[in-house]
């Protein structure tokens, strides 16, 4: 099983802006960690940042075929993401939605998301641990699937 984690614009640039929101952890920490769990759980993940949202669909579109599930943070394209949002949307591959804050505790603009209504879940508010969570729970519901 192949999970891809995609990472949205400035998640680059976790450990070094506003760690009162989202934590001190970079996201190469992160990527270190999610491969560590994945091993335990019998999977492989692939990590692709950008800071283009075309960039983002380029590499759904091109792994879609590749890969068994999405584990997206949308960072800030979460509201205005909407070709991001149809990428992932045609690629007819589970995904599940994480913020590394709770989106629905900050200003008004970051409590929309339009990935939600394709997501089968969505984690926020749980830091670097919410990508841990989200690998569980994706990796579970494709094996529970392809049992089904």
């Amino acid at each position: 099983m192949k999970i891809l984690v995609l990472q949205g614009p400035n998640i680059n640039m976790l450990g070094r802006r506003k760690a009162a929101h989202y934590g001190t952890v970079t996201m190469d920490e992160i990527h270190e960690q999610m491969a560590e769990r994945a091993k335990d759980l019998g999977c492989e993940v692939t990590f692709f940042q950008s800071n283009h949202q075309g960039s983002l669909v380029d590499e759904v579109q091109e792994r879609r075929q590749d890969v068994d599930g999405i584990i997206l943070n949308p960072a800030g394209l979460t509201g205005v993401g909407y070709s991001l949002r149809d990428a992932v949307e045609d690629s007819d591959l589970p995904m599940v939605e994480v913020h590394l804050s709770n989106i629905h505790a900050r200003e008004e603009f970051r409590r929309h998301s339009c990935f939600s209504a394709i997501a089968v879940a969505l984690v926020a508010g749980f830091r670097w641990r919410g990508y841990i969570a989200a690998l569980e729970m994706l990796v579970a519901t494709i094996r529970e699937a392809d049992k089904g």
